[in-house]
């Protein structure tokens, strides 16, 4: 497998782009804004999308890309999410009123997008890449996923607080090798990540602590302009993790 990141930040300026990673040239894992430095050929490639939650930045290209391609394929763009998130699109974008329901459109046999509903623990298999979405906790239903090529695994977290289900998830992957998780808040935010459903620094090393084998680290969503404060406190807190700032344009072959 090939995974490219197109985006791994919380926000946008300047060259940032939220969360989207490109798998081969076929799927997407979330659809923030670093979708948009696909070239057209490339949306028109993308079969699959594999949702963590329905906030913006992890979805919010979602319908420009279904809108995009939509007249150049023979079949739908295809969506995972969970249940929660699909309903959270369905009403709150595709509702004619933020964008066209492309679940509908432009004929109910012939749509631009379909959704399939997945659930914790489910996994999906594509031409023998496996995807399993993995237990997080945030502000709204979410996931995390495994990607398994069979010879290796990237994790990737989506966004999360500290949650001991997701961790020991981690320890029954025989072949974890790279683990992408986000850190979004200075550990001086403590109140606002409790809020929002976020992790600081100090919930990082409390999640590595129960970690039982190594890994690869990289850290991702952090808060924009905070980047360097915000790795300082990661180094501090998990130095011997040899953690390090995920950056836009990196390329994981495993």
């Amino acid at each position: 497998m090939r995974v490219e990141i197109l985006g791994c930040t919380s926000g946008i300026s300047g060259d940032l782009r939220t969360t989207c990673l490109l798998v081969d040239q076929d799927i997407l894992v979330d659809a923030g804004s670093g979708a948009g430095d696909l070239r057209l050929d490339q949306v028109i490639g993308i079969n699959n999308v594999f949702l963590t939650h329905s906030h913006l930045d992890h979805c919010g290209f979602l319908p420009l890309l279904a809108d995009s391609a939509g007249n150049f394929r023979d079949t739908p763009l295809n969506v995972y999410a969970l249940p929660e998130t699909v309903f959270a699109i369905k009403h709150h974008v595709l509702n004619g009123l933020i964008w066209p329901d492309y679940t509908i459109l432009p004929s109910p046999e012939h749509p631009y997008i379909t959704f399939t509903p997945i659930t914790q623990g489910e996994t999906v298999e594509k031409n023998g890449r496996k995807f399993t979405a993995l237990p997080t906790r945030h502000s709204v239903p979410c996931v995390g996923y495994r990607l398994d090529s069979g010879a290796a695994s990237l994790v990737y977290s989506g966004d999360t607080t500290f949650c001991e289900d997701f961790w020991q998830a981690l320890n029954h992957i025989p072949n974890l090798e790279y683990l992408l998780v986000e850190t979004t808040f200075l550990n001086s935010n403590a109140a606002a990540a409790q809020r929002s459903g976020h992790m600081t620094s100090e919930l990082l090393a409390q999640g590595l602590r129960l970690l039982q084998k190594p890994v690869q680290l990289f850290i991702v969503h952090m808060e924009a302009g905070r980047e360097n404060d915000t790795m300082q406190e990661v180094l501090q807190a998990a130095g011997e993790f040899n953690p390090q700032m995920l950056r836009r344009g990196e390329v994981f072959i495993f």
